[in-house]
């Protein structure tokens, strides 16, 4: 096929999900609630973390950390996808299409290597319990966290490039984001090459973090079942529980989408699976490290106590 002919493409059409007149009002109230409740969700936990003194841990910090990039992360695609549930078909211009791509998948990778610092932590609590404060002082703590970001946005270049550089014969974004298998059904080329890029980049960030987290996990358990006590053990589990639930949560939707063969699902399944991790992992994540959480009830406790003392007085 003459490619010659073909312009770039001002727009694209996100079409969203199909619903009827019925469902499609309690669809984008349903999803809008969610939207707003992880947005207050995240930002109680970094106010939480900033305010109490008692969570000025390296955990709580890198809790606060992935909360902050929650809140990027889900307002990256929840606007859009409120758009084509209140509208429907939805024109987004070309250039904000690839920077949604981008800054989407940026924040995608840096919530992989997060989880992965994240892991390390507790690993060098349990089984480095002597050298931890010094192999985890504050100057650590944003190193390592600025390097997740850093690494997270330069790995993201690659895909994001290589799709806008695609030329693109039809509009319609089977999708309610601009994503790198929808787009790259619309272009007028071979995109082979570019899938096995974008596979290797793309597993490369999640695979070889995984493999770290599970590596980490591995020399905690070890190190847990040689404790003495049951109460000792059992302290130490529920210590990483949270952050196992929200590392099975991620992976398993990231890697279903990204890794696995897109031609191995039925059509559409693409979408439900990306609010798994585009919109209820960001909304339970804040949950899952509040609940049952018994530092975290004090410090609200105590913040709470403080801000009725203040509220008080004449």
């Amino acid at each position: 096929m003459d490619h010659t002919n073909y312009t770039w493409t001002p727009t694209f059409i996100l079409t969203g999900f199909t619903t009827t007149r019925t469902l499609q009002p309690l669809a984008f109230l349903g999803t809008l609630c969610i939207y707003v409740l992880t947005l207050a969700g995240n930002l109680f936990i970094i106010i939480l973390v900033k305010t109490d003194s008692a969570l000025s841990t390296p955990m709580y910090f890198f809790i606060s950390v992935l909360s902050f990039l929650e809140l990027w992360y889900v307002s990256t695609t929840v606007p859009t996808l409120l758009h084509t549930l209140l509208h429907g078909r939805s024109p987004i211009p070309s250039a904000a299409c690839f920077l949604q791509l981008y800054v989407f998948h940026s924040l995608g990778m840096t919530e992989c290597y997060l989880l992965g610092v994240m892991a390390l932590d507790p690993y060098l609590a349990i089984c480095r319990p002597l050298h931890y404060h010094a192999l985890m002082s504050r100057q650590v703590q944003l190193c390592l966290a600025g390097s997740t970001w850093v690494a997270g946005f330069s790995a993201a270049l690659v895909p994001a490039s290589l799709t806008a550089s695609l030329p693109f014969c039809w509009k319609d974004v089977a999708h309610y984001f601009c994503d790198l298998a929808p787009l790259m059904k619309l272009a007028c080329v071979d995109t082979s090459w570019h899938a096995q890029i974008h596979g290797a980049v793309i597993g490369v960030a999640t695979g070889c973090n995984f493999v770290l987290i599970v590596g980490l996990y591995g020399g905690i358990l070890t190190a847990v079942l040689k404790l003495p006590s049951a109460a000792s053990r059992a302290k130490a589990f529920s210590t990483c529980s949270s952050h196992m639930t929200v590392v099975a949560l991620f992976y398993a939707s990231a890697f279903t989408v990204y890794v696995s063969s897109p031609g191995s699902r039925p059509a559409g399944t693409d979408k439900l699976i990306a609010l798994v991790y585009a919109l209820l992992t960001p909304f339970l994540n804040p949950i899952i490290y509040t609940l049952r959480n018994k530092e975290v009830k004090e410090a609200v406790k105590r913040v709470s106590e403080r801000m009725r003392a203040i509220w008080r007085k004449p």
